[in-house]
């Protein structure tokens, strides 16, 4: 698959950057990079649309002190492109998130190898990183997951380690798809099963726990088919929208009988939790 890398440059403002990512991320950008006064994008060529990309609002705003460029990076072109950018990152005392040519990193409890492609999710984001913070404090052991949105499929792979008893990942994007169950055997994980599809695919499965780092209109027009696959007393948690989201997220949420735990936040990222409410029949 051929992929556009959008390139903008723009002034040091993390609050503006982080705003046009999420808006990049709306419109199907999948993979971002960034730099001192730079941002790179990535989304698949045949979802590129230049227009849509000036359309959107803070770029629209900004355009006097922003400039784009954009170019075309062919499939066999890619890995060196993602991998002369890629990091391991390390959870200090709980986990190693690296690819095949990062070295182990020794007294880690849980080291999980990344196969660093275009997939979301490789722990560098915000979002990733919360996710994967609230994932230790839940501990999945002994629960059903899902990972809606898989990306490389890191959080499924975790959660699995963790010694959740049966793990779902799903994902629309065929790439993230296979990355995935690359990704899954590299980990050596037998309980994660990986589907190609959207939230339509998940019919009357129920889990414990349910993880859905994507975007917030996808979100917000997920929650009820979250809620409806989520087992009483589960735990919802939803990344990949800006703290300023939270209201409207906490309002869909409550509307379909979710109930607002808490959330945190990095940076202008944010993530929540939700439960599943109990009611007693009198």
């Amino acid at each position: 698959m051929d992929y556009i890398e959008l390139i903008l440059r723009l002034p040091n403002d993390q609050l503006l950057r982080e705003i046009i990512t999420a808006e990049l991320a709306e419109i199907g950008f999948e993979s971002f990079m960034e730099e001192t006064e730079r941002l790179q994008a990535y989304i698949p060529a045949s979802k590129f649309d230049f227009e849509a990309v000036n359309d959107l609002e803070y770029i629209k705003k900004n355009l006097t002190i922003i400039t784009l460029e954009h170019n075309l990076i062919s499939d066999k072109n890619w890995n060196a492109v993602w991998e002369s950018n890629y990091k391991p990152v390390i959870i200090p005392g709980k986990c190693a998130i690296r690819a095949p040519f990062h070295k182990p990193v020794p007294d880690l409890k849980f080291d999980i190898i990344i196969e660093p492609k275009m997939s979301f999710g490789t722990a560098h984001h915000e979002t990733t990183a919360m996710m994967i913070e609230l994932l230790f404090e839940i501990n999945p052991k002994l629960m059903t997951v899902l990972d809606m949105g898989c990306g490389t499929g890191v959080l499924a792979i975790l959660a699995a380690k963790m010694g959740a008893i049966q793990v779902t990942a799903i994902d629309n994007d065929q790439w993230a798809y296979n990355n995935t169950k690359e990704n899954i055997i590299k980990n050596n994980v037998s309980n994660v099963i990986v589907y190609l599809g959207d939230a339509s695919t998940l019919g009357t499965k129920k889990y414990d726990l349910i993880l859905a780092n994507i975007n917030r209109n996808i979100l917000i027009k997920d929650i009820p088919v979250y809620e409806n696959c989520l087992n009483t007393d589960g735990t919802l948690v939803l990344s990949g929208f800006l703290t300023k989201d939270i209201t409207i997220i906490k309002k869909t949420a409550q509307e379909n009988e979710l109930e607002f735990s808490y959330s945190i936040n990095k940076k202008n990222w944010a993530t929540v939790v939700l439960t599943k409410k109990v009611y007693n029949e009198e």
